[in-house]
């Protein structure tokens, strides 16, 4: 199931592409903070596929962390009024089903 949730936060980092400049336009500290935690998210799942069991479960609680913030940076997106509503759906979309894989994977057996 990691590598899924890997290949899944890899297209939410795609999906952001077109609409980052959108984004950096109003708020670039806002595009810099949303890039960092997307990154954070796929790079924190990368690295807990090769840890032990504690150190996978901690890089996993990051990931969840990370993908939490970039759902977030992109809903406030939306609420300054830098991108549509419809132009994010499909991000926030694929970002819920990230934290909800991200939630059994630290809190299932």
């Amino acid at each position: 199931m990691a590598l899924q949730v890997h290949d899944m936060a890899l297209s939410i980092v795609e999906a952001l592409v077109p609409i980052m400049p959108l984004i950096q336009r109003h708020d670039r500290a806002l595009s810099v903070q949303l890039r960092t935690a997307a990154s954070s998210m796929v790079l924190n799942i990368a690295e807990s596929e090769y840890s032990d069991p504690g150190n996978k479960r901690a890089r996993l609680f990051n990931a969840a962390g990370s993908a939490n913030e970039s759902r977030s940076a992109v809903r406030l997106a939306v609420a300054w009024g830098y991108i549509k509503n419809e132009r994010a759906a499909e991000v926030l979309a694929r970002l819920d089903r990230v934290v909800a894989v991200l939630w059994k994977l630290t809190h299932g057996p």
